[in-house]
């Protein structure tokens, strides 16, 4: 467990906590109404049922009266009918509750998810995230429906047996109450034992989750590097973890229950021997008393033993609820300060010595500057890591820069809504992207205002419409997750052809062809001409050969620009991008 989960697993019960849990029951107060009245009276009409068991034994079964023993029963099958019905209403109610209120939360958490910068999602393992969003949220449901409202009802039933017991016989209440306050302190020890361990639990929850998806999304490059038996070991150690964390909760619980279960033992012994002698001796005490007080004293020490387990259930409930709430208040919103829609745009960009660095004082971006005219097509070059994708990034600000200026149209992109900026430009990146849903899907991302007869012109002009008909259910066709049902090269396409139906100002194709074959690689190189005619372009590349046709090359080395022409003119310099070019067209030669 990391030293930050361990920071608020202190508390047995956080009220502050509860009361933000509680805020999620305002949409439903007609049914957390229903739920606590039908659990109040479900405990009173349990209370009742020793009372009248007393009354027919002293009563009417010792003085052999038929008839008002008759009249009792009856009486006591109706308790025990209301008792049914307040029954089925409290589940119901409690469950329903609970899978409304975790339905909201969980899309308060999505919707919080959806909007976090993108470096929230560099640091975060996916498989954690999904136990939040899934697994934990699941857990919190369990805190209406089988933690809060029983342990109000067990609660209100110990209450109201212990005041029918001193009202029946005082003596024989002081028997069963001296018992009471054990349980009740090895209850406390047991609930402060098992906040700690269950917060260690859904931590090895979250971990393993995050193993586990990790492993299957990367399985290729695990059996191609021969991983299997390395990776079967680590997963055999966090396992280990994970079945600790579970003995763990065990241990505690196979020391609890025995010590919960002996006690009540204890009691129904004391009063059946004090109350047989004093019922044998001077009739103070009588059968059905005695009777009365053993169902009663069950009735008294059951609801704490499963206020015990239930509070196990609101705590682990809690505990989930902490760590959603962890993720919901990051403070890691993208900050969009922008007030103007954009309505129409030029394209014209200009970035203005640019310094950006992703970690504080290590800068990728040295004051960069250029300018992009509306309609021209620039290319951006250079080795790994000289600071390409990150112009990209800046441009569709997923991240903030530390000084300079980037503008579009004249305007510093600050100034514009988020929305309304990214919606004007569209992005092919090299690892593309794909949902589990139809290529039509895929394409138009949903978007209503994109139609069928749009996509299919799209795509007959990009030249992957007959490719797409020969797939079953044709433009319905389900690429499966990730687009694995497609090679690299038709994941590529959908991709422009995504770009294309959006009708963006500025495109920005990011390495959109360096993993695709010669084929593919021509069909690109078609598509790319389509698409950035007479649109402001970005091209970040590594096969140069792609952008021979840029109205002007960038070249990038260690967060600077050392070069700025186009193709000839870079060649004729004899520098960076000459001796580039001349290494690619070497390589491609005796390849």
């Amino acid at each position: 467990m990391s030293k930050e989960e361990n920071k608020i697993s202190g508390k047995a019960f956080d009220y502050q906590l509860f009361k933000r849990i509680l805020f999620f029951v305002k949409p439903y107060k007609r049914e957390f109404v229903i739920s606590a009245l039908a659990v109040i009276l479900l405990a009173s009409f349990a209370t009742f049922r020793p009372y009248l068991l007393q009354q027919v034994i002293d009563k009417y079964i010792v003085n052999k009266d038929a008839k008002q023993l008759l009249n009792y029963i009856l009486l006591m099958l109706a308790v025990l009918i209301f008792e049914v019905i307040f029954q089925f209403l409290f589940i119901y109610f409690a469950n329903w509750l609970g899978q409304h209120i975790v339905k909201d939360i969980r899309t308060k958490l999505f919707n919080s998810l959806l909007r976090f910068k993108m470096k929230f999602f560099n640091k975060q393992a996916v498989g954690k995230l999904v136990t939040r969003v899934v697994s934990d949220i699941e857990t919190i449901a369990s805190i209406f429906g089988q933690g809060l409202f029983i342990i109000i009802s067990d609660f209100l039933k110990m209450i109201f047996i212990a005041v029918l017991m001193i009202a029946m016989n005082w003596k024989l209440a002081l028997i069963v109450f001296a018992i009471l306050p054990i349980l009740i302190y090895a209850t406390r020890i047991f609930q402060k034992a098992m906040k700690s361990a269950f917060y260690e639990v859904r931590a090895e929850v979250a971990n393993l989750n995050g193993f586990v998806q990790e492993r299957i999304t990367g399985m290729k490059i695990i059996q191609l590097f021969v991983r299997e038996d390395i990776e079967y070991t680590n997963f055999e150690k966090i396992n280990q973890k994970h079945k600790k964390a579970w003995v763990k909760t065990v241990w505690y619980n196979s020391i609890f229950f025995p010590v919960a279960e002996i006690l009540p033992s204890i009691a129904i012994g004391l009063v059946v021997w004090y109350g047989g002698l004093q019922a044998a001796v001077n009739s103070t005490v009588s059968v059905g008393e005695i009777i009365s007080f053993i169902m009663m004293n069950n009735m008294l020490f059951r609801p704490l033993r499963q206020i015990a387990d239930k509070f196990n259930t609101l705590q682990m409930g809690m505990v989930a609820a902490e760590r959603v709430f962890k993720v919901i208040d990051t403070n890691e919103e993208e900050l969009d300060n922008g007030e103007q829609d954009i309505e129409v745009l030029k394209g014209d960009i200009s970035f203005e010595n640019v310094h950006f660095s992703y970690v504080k004082n290590e800068e990728v971006l040295k004051g960069i500057s250029f300018n992009v005219k509306a309609g021209e097509t620039v290319a951006l070059v250079g080795a790994t890591g000289a600071g390409k994708s990150t112009i990209v990034n800046l441009l569709n600000r997923f991240y903030n820069i530390d000084s300079g200026k980037i503008k579009i149209d004249g305007k510093p992109i600050s100034l514009f809504k988020l929305h309304s900026l990214r919606k004007h430009i569209a992005v092919v990146l090299q690892d593309v992207f794909l949902f589990s849903d139809s290529i039509l899907n895929n394409i138009t991302l949903n978007d209503p205002s994109i139609t069928y007869g749009e996509v299919v012109q799209a795509a007959k002009d990009i030249g992957l419409h007959d490719f797409i008909m020969t797939l079953p259910n044709n433009y319905y066709y389900n690429v499966k997750e990730r687009g694995a049902m497609l090679s690299a090269g038709q994941r590529q396409l959908i991709a422009f052809l995504r770009a294309a139906v959006s009708k963006p100002s500025i495109l920005i194709l990011d390495e959109a062809t360096s993993s695709i074959d010669t084929h593919s690689e021509i069909l690109i190189q078609q598509a790319t001409d389509i698409i950035t005619d007479n649109r402001t372009s970005i091209i970040v590349a590594h096969r140069l050969a792609t952008i021979k046709k840029a109205d002007k090359i960038i070249v990038m080395d260690n967060g600077i620009i050392v070069e700025q022409g186009t193709h000839n003119e870079l060649l004729e310099k004899e520098g960076y991008y000459s001796r580039l070019y001349t290494i690619q067209f070497l390589q491609k030669k005796t390849g």
